[in-house]
């Protein structure tokens, strides 16, 4: 039977596929940049690596993972982790030079992460990513995923979580408000939600 259950070791290059699959608005990013792998080394690998407890996957009955939701509890430290010791390491791999315009900007994004620069941390500490595959869409499963991060979040006393979404991604701007989200102050081309926990 299809169902979630907590990130394990070894689920990475799954997690890295979907997340290349859904990276261009939700539809499949494969071809874009020059390195398919810029887009989970951005925003996916780092979350299992520095918070494996706050990492959720859809398994199918034929044992694959459809899906998955992550999270840092608290954005500050988290940026500050990525920016010192996630991003260095990697940052090599994507030089500048030669890459088109979208590549360009997530490798300036991922170079310009640190503390202080999500406006919304304060007030929503934690954020997420969370991607599915197609096959899963529709069926339940997104909600799924949020209220098992919210559960794991409030267990460790987080009183709040925002994400932030591409401007042009239509069924994540939908979806997030019936999962008890409210719109939030955004930047140009991005829509950004927060939600209150217990």
């Amino acid at each position: 039977m299809t169902d979630i259950r907590p990130f394990c070791p070894g689920d990475e290059p799954a997690l890295a596929e979907i997340c290349v699959k859904t990276a261009d608005a939700g539809g499949d990013a494969t071809g874009l940049f020059r390195d398919d792998a810029l887009w989970a080394d951005v925003f996916v690998l780092p979350y299992v690596a520095r918070h494996p407890d706050f990492a959720f996957v859809v398994e199918t009955d034929d044992g694959r993972i459809a899906g998955y939701i992550v999270g840092a509890p608290d954005t500050e430290a988290f940026e500050r982790w990525f920016a010192t010791s996630w991003w260095p390491s990697l940052a090599g791999r994507y030089p500048l030079e030669g890459a088109g315009e979208r590549e360009r900007g997530t490798i300036e994004y991922a170079a310009a992460r640190g503390p202080g620069r999500a406006v919304h941390a304060e007030e929503y500490p934690a954020h997420l990513h969370i991607d599915l595959l197609p096959e899963l869409q529709g069926q339940g499963f997104g909600r799924r995923l949020i209220d098992t991060l919210v559960a794991a979040l409030e267990a460790q006393g987080v009183p709040g979580i925002h994400l932030v979404a591409a401007s042009e991604n239509e069924g994540a701007i939908l979806f997030y408000p019936r999962v008890g989200f409210t719109a939030l102050p955004s930047e140009p081309g991005t829509r950004a939600f927060g939600r209150r926990l217990r």
